[in-house]
């Protein structure tokens, strides 16, 4: 067949909101009173390492939870895995499936 290909791809695009969570625990902890200071600063912390985290691994993270929602526990870059990958995702291309598989395999949570 000539033309184009019309299928389209889902895509994993990677969302960082933790500046927005960020910024609302700092006016929380700016109003806090003494008891609930440590847990607002608690809270602040675990967000600060929520900037740290790459998009590799929160790509990453996400293969994992699918395949875990799937019920699928072996290695993250096998064939079942790419296929279980692709069931729970049935948009995702075989090409984005197996980088995806790879970054999984690279990133154990």
């Amino acid at each position: 067949m000539f033309g184009l290909d019309k299928r389209t791809e889902l895509s994993v695009l990677v969302l960082r909101d933790a500046d927005v969570i960020a910024a609302g625990v700092r006016s929380a902890l700016a109003e806090a009173s003494p008891e609930e200071r440590p847990g607002l600063e608690r809270a602040a912390a675990l967000v600060e390492r929520a900037f740290t985290v790459s998009d590799a691994e929160l790509r990453a993270r996400w293969v994992h939870e699918r395949l875990a929602q799937a019920g699928y526990e072996g290695p993250a870059d096998s064939v079942q895995a790419i296929k279980t990958l692709r069931q729970a995702a049935p948009g995702l291309s075989l090409v984005t499936a197996v980088r995806l598989s790879k970054d999984a395999a690279a990133y154990r949570p």
